[in-house]
C-alpha cells in the first residue's frame, strides 16, 4: 500500500481529497499543526474504512515537515501522492503598498520553502517506487496577482514557478507535478468547486498525468466577473 500525504489537512477540501484517494486504496497521512484536528479527520475517514493517521507538522518549520513525512512513509507506506494545500494566514494578505520586505518572509517560507522541503523529503521514495504525483492547489492570485493580497500573490507565483520546474524536471522519471487553480470560493452546491468535485479533479490529475496547470473553473473576467479564458493561463 502506498500513501497519499496531505499537507494542510482540514475539513472540506482536504477531507474530500483524503476520502477520494483513500477509497482508491491509498493509506492517508494527515499533516497539520493540531493533533486533535488530525484525530477528528482520521475518525471520519475510518467510518469510510480508510486507514488514516495524523502527523503533527508546521509548514513554517521545515524540520517538522521532514520528520512528519518520513514517519508517515515508515508507518503507512511510501508516499506516492503528495498534496500541498495548507491555508495561508490572514496576515499574508496585506495590500501591496502596505507590504514590507519583512511581511514577505513568512509567505515565501510558507509557499516556497514548505513545498520544497516536502518534495525533497518524498522524492527518494517516489524514485524507488518508479512513480509519483505532486499536487499543488492554489487560488487565482497564483496566476492573476491581486494588489489587495500582495503576500499570497507573490508567494503563490513563486510556488507556481517551482512546481512548473518540477513538472519538467521529473517528467522522465514518471513523477508528475500538477497545479490546480481554484479561482473562486469552494461551494458545497457547485458542480465544479465543491469539495467532492475538486477531490475528483485532483484524483484525475493523478491518474491522467497530462499537463501542468489546470483550472477548477474559468477565471472571472476582471470587468464584470463573468468567466473568461484567463490571459495568465499556462499550459
Amino acid at each position: 500500500m502506498t500513501t497519499f500525504a496531505l499537507v494542510g489537512a482540514g475539513p472540506g477540501l482536504g477531507l474530500a481529497a483524503a476520502c477520494r484517494f483513500g477509497k482508491a486504496g491509498h493509506s492517508v497521512a494527515l499533516l497539520s499543526r493540531s493533533a486533535q484536528h488530525q484525530d477528528n479527520l482520521a475518525a471520519e475517514l475510518a467510518r469510510e474504512n480508510i486507514h488514516a493517521r495524523g502527523f503533527t507538522a508546521d509548514v513554517l518549520v521545515p524540520a517538522s515537515l521532514t520528520d512528519a513525512l518520513q514517519e508517515a512513509a515508515d508507518t503507512l507506506g511510501p508516499v506516492e501522492i503528495l498534496q500541498f494545500s495548507p491555508v495561508p494566514r490572514g496576515d499574508f494578505m496585506k495590500p501591496v503598498l502596505d507590504t514590507t520586505a519583512a511581511d514577505l518572509e513568512d509567505p515565501l517560507a510558507f509557499s516556497v520553502k514548505g513545498p520544497l522541503t516536502c518534495v525533497n523529503t518524498v522524492l527518494p521514495g517516489m524514485r524507488d517506487l518508479g512513480r509519483g504525483t505532486l499536487l499543488f492547489v492554489n487560488g487565482g492570485s497564483a496566476v492573476r496577482p491581486k494588489a489587495s493580497v500582495a503576500g499570497t500573490s507573490i508567494a503563490f507565483a513563486a510556488e507556481s514557478a517551482y512546481a512548473a520546474m518540477l513538472h519538467t524536471a521529473l517528467a522522465d522519471e514518471n513523477i508528475h507535478a500538477a497545479q490546480l487553480i481554484v479561482p473562486g470560493a469552494i461551494r458545497p452546491d457547485s458542480a465544479t468547486s465543491s469539495p467532492e468535485a475538486l477531490a475528483e479533479r485532483r484524483y484525475g490529475l493523478h491518474t491522467d498525468r497530462k499537463g501542468f496547470r489546470h483550472y477548477a473553473e474559468p477565471m472571472p473576467d476582471l470587468r464584470d466577473g463573468t468567466p473568461c479564458s484567463s490571459p495568465f493561463a499556462g499550459p
